[in-house]
């Protein structure tokens, strides 16, 4: 890799490259937990750890012309230019940071669902804590004077509050194209702090069905160790490589667009991530009521308290890396 990377891209040149590959994967994990669970970005876990430029600049630099190398390498020349350009473009650390949120979703996706079945008003209520404290944390005053800002808000908020209404209750039908769609935007939202691939899945009315569908694959694909092929394998294996399919994609499309728009209108494309972070607080809300049968005071207690604890963890979060200029 180039040496232009800033100071808080932390290698020791004395570690091993094994050593240095797991930190960078134990890292990639803390992404993933944060992207699991609407609200944390994964952005900000890769800020706090010192690997965001990184990551930015090893996304945007894969090249895929390094594939004509595939077919000649058993020439030793070609094979050595191969494991070069792969070295140069950093996939290595892009491999070891995308297995570690790869490992941490599929962990944590299983408890967000088990929290989602047991206690729905609670989890959504968590849910409401975190994107909210989001939204005042990264919210900025000087918005408010700016028209092009306050545009990009209204705009935000508007189409955020709508597709928060549609999507409340589960209604959004998931189709193909609505999968491949989530998982074009849900990778861009993961790679920008503040705003979590989760809370894009939510929006779009995607996240409990994702969820679910990513858990019974698991269940399928631990099920082959004992040679049962079930039909999860294939029916939720589709879905999964549907969204895959779409992350990559998004990867190579959403990623730019939000590089591009950050690099030439920052406030006005973040005054518009926030908003669409605050019209969005409509869902959790539209969920509460819905998993709330009957409102007595444990049940408002356990909903507020869900929601505080939500707050908390961004504000703590937050005063931790007070420093960082997002």
């Amino acid at each position: 890799m180039p040496s232009e990377f800033s100071s808080n891209d932390s290698r020791d040149p004395e570690q091993s490259p094994f050593f240095a590959l797991l930190v960078v994967y134990l890292k990639g994990v803390a992404m993933g937990a944060a992207d699991a669970v609407p609200g944390v970005s994964g952005g900000t876990i890769a800020f706090i750890t010192g690997i965001y430029e990184r990551l930015i600049m090893a996304v945007t630099q894969l090249d895929p012309r390094v594939l004509v190398h595939v077919p000649y390498v058993y020439n030793r020349d070609r094979r050595d230019a191969f494991r070069t350009a792969l070295r140069e473009m950093d996939v290595p650390f892009l491999v070891a940071v995308g297995t570690g949120m790869v490992t941490a979703i599929v962990i944590f996706a299983r408890f967000v669902q088990a929290a989602l079945s047991t206690v729905p008003a609670a989890t959504f209520a968590f849910f409401f804590g975190l994107i909210g404290a989001s939204a005042l944390v990264l919210g900025d005053p000087q918005w408010r004077t700016q028209s092009t800002c306050l545009v990009a808000a209204v705009v935000g908020f508007s189409v955020a509050f709508l597709i928060a209404g549609a999507s409340a209750g589960g209604t959004t039908a998931s189709s193909v194209p609505v999968v491949f769609g989530s998982g074009m935007l849900a990778i861009g939202g993961m790679v920008l702090p503040g705003i979590s691939g989760a809370f894009i899945l939510l929006l779009l009315g995607q996240y409990d069905h994702l969820t679910e569908t990513l858990n019974e694959f698991v269940d399928a694909v631990v099920d082959l160790r004992s040679g049962n092929v079930t039909d999860p394998l294939v029916s939720e294996g589709a879905v999964v490589l549907t969204f895959s399919a779409g992350a990559l994609v998004g990867l190579f499309s959403v990623t730019f667009l939000v590089r591009w728009a950050l690099e030439r209108h920052r406030a006005a494309t973040l005054a518009f991530l926030v908003s669409l972070m605050i019209g969005a607080l409509r869902l959790p809300v539209l969920e509460v009521l819905d998993a709330t049968q009957e409102w007595t005071l444990l049940a408002g207690l356990e909903v507020v308290t869900a929601g505080a604890v939500g707050a908390v963890v961004v504000f703590v979060l937050d005063h931790v890396t007070a420093d960082l200029e997002y």
